[in-house]
């Protein structure tokens, strides 16, 4: 079966973000519970588009004129999800204070039912095209994350290495069995793709704050010229560059002529990554997408595999530009 087609919108090649129910799909139970932790009845909801969840993200107004913003979800919409949002509470709750997301303000918790609130932001979503003055906005934000003190209540956080080995290691899965037209050049460089990924895995060791899944969606861009990040269940411990990294990517997916390079030479967030340990990462994170692109899509995410495949391709792309040619052989 094909994928759906992304759409297109001011020029470039959208992605198709998964369905969301609205706040008026919540049962009335769960929207009471809400109610309890801003403090005041709802009287405006408007639905957030974006990202891969098949749960509410509502900016609310309440009677009281108070705003908010509120996610919830429960396993019916996906088995998964309700662990994911009490995960980011988790972090959300911790976070110190001068990294720039949003304050939680309570999480509702039934069991069934988990829904976050979170203090309301008045931004937009960065322009995608990426407009390059917003790309160094957000570098700015992550260099100053990278530099803030992990407190004790984030001590537990996983590591980098230990959430991205089995991911990292998907060339090995490619290897046995190569996804349904899979790039040629990927299959003649399996050898050195598993070198460089596996390499990567010991450069993405470090102390810093990691948020780890940074994508246009998953930030803000506010009036007073600021970055805010959004969504924090996957936060990790690692070395410093790699969320910088990682928005670069983003950067590429959308549009592939952006001279990336150059900010890798020139923005203080990679002072210390090398180009080895760019392209061990680039590897190991095209590893992980193409390999997670053939599977069948998760219970109410029907679009995540498409996009995975794009993200996979536009690092494969960057990769192939970063390595040296060697002949008629495999990197040629």
């Amino acid at each position: 079966m094909g994928r759906p087609p992304p759409r297109r919108n001011n020029g470039c090649m959208q992605p198709e973000w998964s369905p969301r129910i609205s706040w008026t799909d919540l049962p009335g139970h769960v929207r009471e519970g809400i109610e309890q932790i801003i403090g005041a009845p709802v009287m405006e909801a408007r639905g957030q588009q974006g990202g891969f969840s098949p749960g509410t993200a509502d900016r609310v107004l309440t009677a009281s004129g108070q705003r908010a913003f509120v996610k919830a979800v429960s396993p019916q919409l996906n088995e998964h999800s309700p662990g994911i949002h009490r995960k980011e509470a988790a972090v959300a709750a911790a976070l110190p204070a001068g990294v720039p997301a949003p304050a939680l303000i309570g999480t509702y918790d039934d069991g069934e039912w988990v829904a976050l609130v979170r203090s309301d932001v008045e931004g937009r979503h960065p322009h995608v095209p990426w407009h390059a003055v917003e790309v160094h906005l957000v570098l700015d934000a992550l260099l100053k994350i990278s530099r803030t003190p992990l407190p004790p209540e984030l001590g537990q956080l996983p590591t980098l290495e230990t959430e991205l080995t089995d991911p990292f290691r998907g060339w090995t899965r490619v290897r046995r069995s190569p996804p349904e037209g899979c790039d040629p050049w990927v299959l003649c460089n399996l050898d050195t793709l598993e070198r460089l990924a596996e390499q990567g895995l010991r450069d993405v060791v470090g102390g810093s704050l990691a948020h780890t899944d940074i994508r246009a969606d998953n930030i803000l861009i506010t009036a007073a010229d600021g970055a805010v990040l959004v969504d924090w269940p996957w936060a990790a411990v690692g070395a410093p560059w790699v969320d910088a990294l990682t928005v670069l990517v983003n950067v590429r997916v959308f549009d592939p002529d952006f001279d990336v390079d150059a900010l890798l030479k020139s923005h203080d967030v990679f002072g210390t990554a090398t180009p080895e340990n760019v392209n061990g990462f680039l590897s190991g994170l095209a590893a992980y997408f193409i390999d997670a692109a053939r599977q069948p899509p998760p219970p109410g995410l029907p679009t995540v595999r498409a996009f995975q495949q794009r993200q996979g391709e536009a690092v494969i792309h960057w990769l192939r530009d970063r390595l040296p040619p060697s002949g008629p052989g495999p990197l040629h």
